[in-house]
């Protein structure tokens, strides 16, 4: 008989000592997300760990001692904050609470569409996030609405558990709707793969479509969406200057060598957010 999944930790719960569950706010693949109270801080914090039937997975471990690692080296105002990584008996990745909504959110909520100019402000938190990662010799490679947190007026970004140097990598490391086509297919990864990664929630944040992996006349879309053709203009799906939809597709030209530098993408955006 199929065995269902573990079930989550019980309210007061330590995952690590001095963090109690407050409640368990998400489940991937490998990880359960927690809301917890610190008895240090006297606040709430989120938790990142394994869940029970991963524990002993090599590279879900692995990946979760690096971002915790990673995190703690880097201070940004656009980046989500690591408190704390509780390297053992098992990982647990200790972040700061965000009480705002994410981009997806935004996109499908129902909501009004955000005006260009709070989207361009939303690229230039994107941009000086991933300008800062780059300059410490990282990429982020999951750029996505899901993984970027609208919190008190700032754009902050999540979840660095791919995030690595840049260099030849795997093919389909990342989120298959979301990933620069040089990911998709394997090959070197660069500073443009995250310039796709901003162009994409820029897409869907102004549309609140996606510009790859959508249904389209009934059809299922390819497992590579983006290998098989380019994204339609944003200006289909919503009325927009044409100067800022043109700035959109070029961080999602297929060719990294033909998307702007990071500093490139913030300047033209800077026209739009004034």
């Amino acid at each position: 008989m199929k065995m269902g999944p573990p079930p989550v930790l019980a309210r007061g719960s330590e995952p690590a000592a001095g963090y109690e569950v407050v409640e368990h706010l998400s489940r991937g693949r490998a990880l359960d997300v927690y809301d917890v109270w610190s008895r240090e801080r006297e606040c709430r914090c989120v938790a990142k760990l394994l869940r029970p039937d991963r524990a002993r997975d090599a590279g879900p471990r692995r990946r979760l001692v690096c971002e915790g690692r990673l995190l703690g080296e880097l201070s940004h105002p656009h980046i989500v904050r690591a408190y704390e990584l509780v390297p053992a008996p098992d990982p647990v990745l200790i972040l700061e609470t965000l009480e705002g909504e994410t981009v997806e959110h935004m996109a499908h909520g129902g909501r009004r569409r955000l005006p260009v100019g709070e989207l361009a402000h939303l690229g230039l938190h994107l941009c000086s996030a991933i300008h800062y990662l780059h300059g410490r010799g990282y990429l982020h490679l999951d750029l996505k609405p899901s993984n970027v947190v609208s919190d008190g007026g700032l754009a902050k970004l999540i979840d660095l558990s791919i995030a690595r140097r840049p260099g030849r990598g795997r093919a389909g490391v990342g989120t298959s709707q979301y990933m620069s086509p040089e990911q998709a297919r394997g090959g070197r990864v660069g500073p443009e793969s995250d310039i796709w990664g901003i162009g994409a929630v820029l897409y869907e944040a102004a549309t609140g479509v996606r510009p790859f992996g959508n249904r389209r006349n009934g059809s299922v879309p390819a497992p590579y969406d983006q290998l098989e053709r380019r994204a339609e203009p944003p200006g289909r799906h919503r009325r927009m200057p044409a100067a800022f939809a043109s700035l959109v597709e070029w961080c999602l030209e297929p060719q990294p060598s033909a998307r702007p530098a990071v500093r490139e993408l913030a300047h033209a955006l800077d026209a739009f957010a004034r």
